[in-house]
């Protein structure tokens, strides 16, 4: 389970991240990184700079109810490894593919921050222009 300080629940965030943020792609998952300030805060909700939130998208193309709760929480332990090496004020955005149903822990982890490690090299790539 993620900390409340790092899940993303607001739809406006999610949207914005999967339109405009850094993209890394892996063969089960598409990693979405957009700064915090780009993205918009939920209505009510106190924004904290020094923690990046996370979300998760798994669709039924994944699989059933029960198949993509299992993706979810396989991917929400895989993510808290990662969460030391992302800058702070960063909004990401996990999106399971398909094959992340079959794909095995350590695949899933593998791809997991091949995902991650390309997404954040983008944005950093991407920074200087915008």
């Amino acid at each position: 389970m993620l900390p409340p300080a790092h899940r993303l629940t607001d739809p406006g965030a999610f949207r914005a991240a999967g339109r405009r943020g850094a993209r890394g792609t892996s063969r089960t998952v598409v990693v979405h990184v957009l700064d915090q300030g780009a993205a918009p805060a939920a209505v009510g909700q106190a924004v904290d700079e020094a923690s990046p939130r996370v979300g998760f998208v798994v669709s039924k193309a994944v699989g059933g109810a029960v198949v993509r709760n299992r993706v979810k929480r396989r991917l929400r332990h895989l993510v808290r490894e990662q969460l030391d090496g992302t800058p702070s004020g960063c909004v990401v955005v996990v999106r399971a593919l398909p094959a992340a149903a079959q794909a095995s822990h350590g695949q899933l982890g593998r791809d997991l921050h091949r995902a991650w490690s390309r997404a954040l090299e983008a944005r950093g790539a991407r920074r200087p222009a915008s």
